[in-house]
């Protein structure tokens, strides 16, 4: 499973978030390469969702630097971070339940390849959307879905076609938001088969709680607690790490 990583795709330098008087990340620096998987875990309130909205351009950092595809992207908003290869997934679903799968995922294309002087077309003509959103739709394994309704899907299925949806805009990195939450056993399989498939062509950031799932799939990981980075490195070596054991893997 160990992967020969790539270059850095997605630099996090020294981020820091301050809510008032609250100091929520604390110099938080993280690199993800391409053709890996690089796991962000904690407890609840490590700062983990704060790291991820700033990366994607959601919320500002207080100070650092952050750094896309070898550019500083700190001062870009989250559409001019997606339109250079930004994608992310939330923890929650964020489908369109009455919209087909086909068309959730050609929606999702269309925001990242907008033409405002096509404005006359039908979206559903749009060439480039459609494959788009059939090439995605294909890599998550939803083929046979494409004209249900997404909120027919089980959420395993749902699941699989937010990450379709953010396949669909094309991006190098991907920034995955907890894409295991409520998963059974059998549905878990399916995602980390899928995790497995995107590596190679993606830096991938995986936030996820399940650390069965996580050290099965991780090439590197970075652990937080209170907004600071307390270990970071290989699986094998983080899990080994004391303090690590002691705060996040319950380990006495």
């Amino acid at each position: 499973m160990t992967a020969t990583p790539g270059p850095v795709w997605l630099r996090a330098i020294e981020i820091s978030r301050r809510w008032g008087g609250l100091l929520a990340l604390d110099k938080v620096s993280v690199a993800l390469a391409q053709g890996s998987i690089h796991a962000l875990i904690g407890t609840n309130g490590a700062g983990k969702s704060t790291l991820i909205n700033i990366l994607a351009g959601e919320i500002p950092p207080s100070s650092g630097r952050i750094e896309l595809l070898g550019q500083d992207v700190t001062a870009h908003s989250q559409p001019q971070r997606a339109r250079l290869g930004l994608g992310r997934s939330y923890q929650r679903t964020t489908i369109f339940a009455p919209f087909t799968v086909l068309e959730n995922c050609r929606l999702a294309a269309q925001a990242a390849h907008q033409q405002p002087l096509s404005w006359w077309q039908s979206a559903a003509t749009c060439s480039h959307s459609v494959a788009a959103a059939l090439e995605a739709v294909e890599r998550v394994g939803l083929v046979d879905f494409l004209q249900r309704p997404a909120g027919l899907l089980s959420h395993g299925q749902q699941r699989q076609l937010e990450i379709a949806m953010c396949l669909a805009t094309r991006p190098q990195v991907l920034l995955l938001d907890e894409p295991l939450a409520g998963m059974g056993a059998e549905e878990t399989e399916r995602m980390l088969a899928l995790l497995q498939t995107l590596r190679a062509g993606h830096a991938i950031l995986l936030v996820e709680h399940d650390m069965d799932a996580v050290f099965r799939v991780a090439d590197a990981m970075t652990v937080m607690v209170n907004g600071n980075v307390i270990a970071s490195g290989l699986p094998a070596v983080v899990r080994t790490n004391r303090d690590v054991q002691l705060a996040y893997l319950g380990e006495h």
